[in-house]
């Protein structure tokens, strides 16, 4: 039998507390996947596109699924997500929206963008546990996620 090919998951939050918060949550949950963070729409665009810091593809491996904020500096995730949603180069990468809006403006608009699946962050650590322990289950158990 193979062994699976690991997941890289990229995490673009502006929250430090939130960032560290989402690693612990990924530590508790014993998931071993390779974690990379960014903190904002364009940090999250150069990595993609491997521009500045990030043109190394051994420093910046491709994501196999994209964990998004909304309410970012700079370039918030709405922005970020057209524009990733409209580049053929990385359109196909999964984007979860993790974050705190419960607006159905924000639902129904990065729905229409491409978003995959839109999460409210929890308010306690076992919640987002819980969310972290969901989202390797379905998508790096059960989904198949494109290789490009």
């Amino acid at each position: 039998m193979q062994k699976p090919e690991p997941i890289t998951i990229l995490v673009a939050d502006d929250d430090p507390d939130d960032r560290m918060l989402i690693e612990d949550a990924f530590q508790e949950s014993k998931l071993q996947n390779e974690r990379r963070f960014v903190k904002d729409g364009i940090e999250l665009l150069e990595y993609l596109q491997r521009r500045g810091a990030y043109a190394d593809p051994a420093d910046s491996p491709r994501p196999d699924v994209i964990l998004l904020d909304l309410n970012m500096p700079r370039m918030d995730g709405r922005e970020a997500l057209s524009i990733i949603k409209a580049d053929p180069n990385i359109k196909l990468i999964p984007v979860v929206v993790l974050t705190t809006s419960k607006a159905e403006e924000d639902i129904l608009r990065t729905y229409d963008l491409g978003v995959n699946s839109f999460i409210t962050k929890p308010v306690t650590f076992d919640g987002l546990v819980d969310i972290v322990k969901v989202l390797s289950s379905y998508w790096f158990q059960i989904v198949k996620l494109p290789r490009v």
